[in-house]
């Protein structure tokens, strides 16, 4: 399987060359591919885009807009999770739960509660509820 070559050890000169072939080489008006400017994103990135663009003769302004979105694409970004925060480790954990309807008023103290106790309490309070 070929490997592919690190872009820090790519230099501004492999690239244009590869840019020339491919200029050489197309049918018509083709589009440059994906690893061309995958490979000149990374020398803008290291060396600057106007430098870039105008080594390998592209316009500057789409390299810039490609490499903005190239930054921004979702697939990039961490994916949201769930943290759950927990209250420290103590030998008592309590908590207050006061409940008001229209004609009461319920105050729960609680000591010895653990997040499930509470979670369970207050399904079980909604049932009774509705």
């Amino acid at each position: 399987m070929r490997r592919r070559r690190s872009v820090d050890t790519l230099n501004l000169d492999e690239v244009r060359t590869r840019f020339e072939n491919w200029r050489q080489n197309r049918r018509g008006k083709q589009r440059i591919p994906d690893e061309l400017w995958s490979a000149a994103m990374e020398l803008a990135r290291r060396d600057g885009v106007n430098p870039t663009a105008a080594a390998l003769h592209l316009d500057g302004g789409k390299l810039k807009r490609r490499m903005v979105a190239a930054d921004s694409m979702p697939g990039k970004a961490m994916p949201p999770t769930f943290v759950e925060l927990m209250p420290p480790a103590v030998d008592q954990r309590e908590c207050m739960i006061e409940l008001e309807g229209r004609k009461s008023k319920l105050r729960i103290h609680w000591k010895g509660a653990t997040a499930s106790d509470v979670a369970a309490l207050s399904r079980a309070l909604r049932e009774v509820a509705s």
